[in-house]
């Protein structure tokens, strides 16, 4: 289970989103909770905030066909809930489709699609899917250690 926080930011005619913490409003000494300015304004001359909770779960897409694009796999989630987004993964190098994705539902319409969608043909091919699962950090990039 994945806790999204969502941040919208108007200010003069501009808007900033994203997900996550807005760094932004740390600088300016924005209170996330409270929605009030760097001087207790309510949101300083014409900035205002929303922040947004939605419960979301990422699911893993495998083995698609390398011809799915992500309106393809986006059509066929939506029939058991809202899509909040679909990534297809693409090799860094050749910008070739690498036959799975990750598509994020809400909770309840996630645990239906895992179960409706799991084995499924999709292109000719079985689909793999699953509740995608964090992949631990691994500290890498970068050089190789020196050696002693």
């Amino acid at each position: 289970m994945e806790l999204i926080r969502v941040w919208i930011v108007a200010e003069q005619g501009s808007i900033e989103a994203g997900r996550g913490e807005n760094p932004t409003h740390r600088r300016r000494g924005w209170d996330q909770e409270r929605g009030t300015g760097p001087e207790g304004g309510t949101a300083g001359h014409t900035a205002s905030v929303r922040v947004v909770e939605k419960m979301a779960k990422t699911i893993y897409v495998g083995n698609l066909p390398f011809s799915a694009s992500e309106e393809d796999v986006r059509d066929l989630f939506q029939v058991h809930g809202e899509v909040l987004s679909v990534k297809l993964i693409t090799d860094r190098e050749t910008g070739r489709p690498r036959g799975f994705g990750f598509v994020d539902m809400d909770d309840s319409s996630a645990a239906t699609a895992i179960r409706e969608l799991d084995g499924k043909d999709f292109g000719g091919r079985p689909l793999r899917i699953n509740e995608a699962k964090e992949r631990p950090r691994s500290g890498g990039g970068g050089r190789p250690a020196a050696r002693r």
